[in-house]
């Protein structure tokens, strides 16, 4: 059996970055939850998207829910949500007590529909927040989403976990909302092992978040807290990994857009296969390259194909709404992230792959013709 192709796994780089910083971490005995390199961290990764100011935490779910508190999120709250994601999205807003309401997809973005969520606002008037999502690297419709939410004071966050690197006219992604976040789980397009950045241009929130993220310590001699708190902050040794991978985000956004428009080379012009779409006002990071099938090769064959060759694929995430936990919250929309679902394929799109991987993997699917 051959050594396994992973749909996305960790891509150290070359240059040895990495264990600079890490190395640095160790040398000055600093191996703890703050330090130069978590400053150095949030100070870079916000100067790299363009956002006055950044936390450092220990994952990307940590980041939406100190979001959702820092929008005043509280028990009762209606919270609109992408149903096509995944459910790190969707579980802060259980945590703080409050009522997600999903809204589906639309075909020109395969992310939150501008359509369905005007629908959603005059449903629920009295919306507190909305969380848009980056579906794998693949910008929203930005200009309405913030439009809309502009016109009815509703507090935005960006959950950009998949979608670092990825540009909206020009602009990062995470940086239209009020909070934008991001992820390094080692699946991600740069990765910490794990870990995450809650970003935004109000410095007073990020620096409340800080605070929430190290048990909310009140400033006194002895241990004060006056909040409730978390141990969410990131480590320095973690952070140290982040900064080194910071030096190579542009070239794994590169390796990756490579990989896609391999596979739309050499797969779609097969029967019934769409790639998913980029617009002209999208240049996505291309995290995952994603397909759907209309014809008579199923998911499920191709699945079974690459698995027998020890190669990792995997469906598309199946939607909010259809999960047994959240079946029971209100759905916006009609069945376009159903089909994604049920029609979609995840491809490797791991960096590391070789040119011979990547053929292989084309003449694998092409043979299911």
């Amino acid at each position: 059996m051959s050594d396994r192709i992973f749909l996305s796994s960790p891509h150290m780089s070359d240059e040895g970055y990495e264990m600079e910083y890490v190395q640095e971490a160790f040398d000055t005995n600093w191996i703890a939850p703050l330090g130069e390199n978590v400053n150095g961290f949030e100070r870079e990764l916000a100067g790299k998207v363009g956002s006055k100011a950044a936390a450092a935490l220990s994952s990307g779910t940590a980041a939406i829910h100190l979001a959702l508190r820092a929008a005043g999120v509280g028990e009762g709250d209606i919270v609109f949500c992408p149903t096509l994601t995944f459910s790190a999205t969707a579980n802060p807003i259980i945590y703080q007590n409050a009522t997600p309401v999903f809204i589906d997809s639309n075909d020109e973005t395969w992310n939150m529909c501008p359509k369905a969520l005007e629908e959603a606002f005059q449903k629920y008037p009295d919306v507190k927040a909305v969380i848009v999502v980056h579906l794998y690297g693949l910008s929203a419709d930005m200009d309405k989403i913030v439009e809309l939410c502009k016109k009815h004071n509703v507090v935005l966050i960006e959950d950009a976990a998949e979608s670092l690197g990825t540009y909206y006219k020009g602009q990062h992604t995470g940086t239209f909302g009020d909070y934008g976040i991001f992820s390094f789980n080692g699946n991600k397009i740069i990765t910490t092992s794990g870990g995450g950045m809650l970003v935004s241009n109000n410095e007073e929130r990020i620096a409340k978040a800080r605070f929430w993220a190290t048990q909310s310590k009140d400033k006194a001699r002895h241990y004060q807290h006056s909040e409730l708190g978390f141990n969410y902050r990131m480590s320095n040794v973690v952070a140290g990994i982040g900064r080194g991978q910071l030096k190579v985000l542009d070239q794994r956004v590169e390796k990756k857009k490579y990989i896609y428009e391999f596979y739309k080379r050499e797969l779609g012009d097969l029967e019934g296969v769409q790639f998913m779409p980029t617009n002209e006002w999208d240049a996505p990071n291309y995290w995952l390259s994603v397909m759907t099938l209309n014809g008579k090769v199923r998911p499920l064959d191709i699945f079974e194909a690459l698995e027998e060759e020890n190669i990792e694929s995997r469906p598309i995430w199946k939607p909010m709404h259809m999960q047994p936990f959240f079946e029971k919250y209100d759905f916006v929309g009609t069945d376009v992230s159903e089909k994604l679902f049920e029609k979609g394929v995840c491809l490797p799109s791991d960096t590391k792959m070789t040119d011979a991987q990547l053929g292989k993997i084309g003449e694998i699917i092409k043979e299911l013709w």
